[in-house]
């Protein structure tokens, strides 16, 4: 017998029809490499979490050494989850925006404790969790108006954007016109601005980790400049996540030290339910398109189960102390590379879990450097405004509420409420009360009851 007979016989290796059984990946039309070159490329372009969310969390006293574990296995077992059950080429990490909103809003301006505040992010990813298991999911999804969906990831990129520009120092307050800009003869300022533009000009010719390349370039230039140091070793062993780990205060989380019912931590878990089944709902769709996961029958293919995958992720995230983690649309940069199976994903968590080793190196990543992350992020995420339907006055303005006012408030759970409020009493006011579903009468009132009862 000939080697080419030999070779036209032989059986797959055990590793390759394990991995054909778990991915299916045939009948995906892929192969192992391409699939783990696309979970290689998925990662590069979101591994600016791995700098970005301990640098934002830390500010609520969490630890910053922990946090940069926390981010790498909670974004790892979200994408073991969605590619080992839902089989989907699908990165997940802590949510940018909610991690803000965390930090910013319920810790910060409301007062909580970040062990409350995590308590809240377990509760809402249980709910989400419920929802996903039951069709209450596509209850809410459907009744809830298409332009105030695309506020709220609008709304969020705007709010991201002004903490970018407020870590930068590009914007300052300014008592006499509350805010103006500040000064670029300082380097970290004008590093920020530099970051993101090296970021957005990389973006645009569609490099390969273009959002990694500028966060690195800028920290190796603030080197020399006295700003950055050189991390203590490349590879270290692990951080210990114990200061993190099941951290979570139920105890105060619905009653304040007075016993008293705490009103505001309603739409906190409200808020934090919300953006993440919205972005979560975009995003799978987006990146199921795609990759080629829709049937003939215009059906999206193991779609329960990725979403079932993504609120579960934030349940466990939230244990090891991570805002919710949810999937990420730069898992298309994945998918355009050739990922089509959860193989790609199961590449993403691994890498993550690699990433734990290289603390040192997070960790030297200065904040001038995340801020011009946060502002790119940024306006991608507000380019969900150009969904919004301008024709009518009804749509338009709630959706603008609801964008412009989590950024002016500081708070995307009072962007939601503000968008929710105006929203009915504009459809009412106007003779078109059968717009208002039901669902969107019971937020408005809760909503409501928050504004009247709280003074945050």
């Amino acid at each position: 017998m000939d080697n080419t007979q030999q070779g036209a016989n032989a059986k797959p290796s055990p590793e390759r029809g394990l991995l054909e059984k778990l991915f299916k990946l045939s009948e995906h039309g892929t192969t192992v490499k391409t699939e783990l070159m696309a979970g290689l490329t998925t990662f590069v372009t979101m591994a600016y979490i791995i700098f970005v969310n301990p640098d934002i969390m830390a500010k609520t006293g969490m630890d910053k050494d922990a946090l940069v574990v926390a981010t790498c296995v909670g974004a790892a077992i979200g994408c073991m989850l969605m590619g080992l059950y839902a089989n989907w080429p699908v990165g997940l990490a802590p949510g940018m925006g909610l991690n803000a909103f965390f930090t910013y809003t319920v810790v910060f301006d409301m007062g909580y404790t970040w062990q409350v505040a995590m308590a809240a992010v377990f509760v809402s990813g249980v709910l989400f969790a419920i929802m996903s298991f039951y069709k209450i999911r596509e209850w809410i999804l459907d009744s809830i108006p298409q332009s105030l969906r695309y506020a709220m990831t609008a709304g969020v990129g705007l709010f991201l954007g002004i903490i970018g520009f407020k870590n930068a120092g590009i914007v300052v307050g300014f008592e006499p016109t509350l805010i103006t800009l500040g000064n670029f003869t300082e380097p970290k300022v004008l590093l920020a601005g530099i970051t993101f533009l090296i970021i957005g000009s990389l973006f645009r010719r569609n490099l390969f980790g273009a959002v990694l390349i500028g966060m690195l370039a800028t920290t190796l230039a603030g080197i020399p400049l006295g700003l950055v140091s050189a991390p203590a070793s490349i590879i270290s062993t692990p951080p210990s996540i114990a200061p993190l780990f099941m951290a979570m205060d139920f105890e105060h989380l619905f009653f304040n030290a007075e016993g008293a019912f705490n009103v505001g931590i309603t739409s906190v878990i409200i808020s934090f339910l919300f953006v993440n089944m919205f972005d979560t709902a975009g995003t799978l769709m987006g990146v199921a398109d795609k990759a080629n996961l829709i049937d003939d029958k215009g059906e999206i293919q193991n779609l329960k189960k990725s979403l079932k995958a993504d609120s579960v992720s934030s349940v466990l995230g939230a244990c090891v102390g991570c805002p919710p983690v949810t999937s990420y649309v730069e898992s298309a940069s994945g998918v355009a590379a050739g990922g089509r199976t959860g193989l790609t994903a199961v590449t993403v968590g691994l890498l993550f879990l690699a990433a734990t080793f290289f603390t040192d190196v997070a960790l030297v990543v200065p904040s001038y450097a995340t801020a011009g992350a946060l502002i790119f992020v940024a306006f991608l995420m507000m380019s969900g405004l150009s969904k919004v339907n301008w024709d009518e006055f009804t749509d338009y303005v709630p959706a603008c509420i609801t964008a412009i006012m989590m950024a002016f408030t500081f708070s995307i759970a009072n962007g939601i409420a503000l968008g929710f409020i105006s929203y009915t009493f504009l459809k009412v006011g106007s003779g078109k009360a059968k717009e208002v579903s039901i669902s969107i009468w019971v937020l408005t009132a809760i909503f409501v009851a928050k504004l009247a009862f709280m003074s945050h």
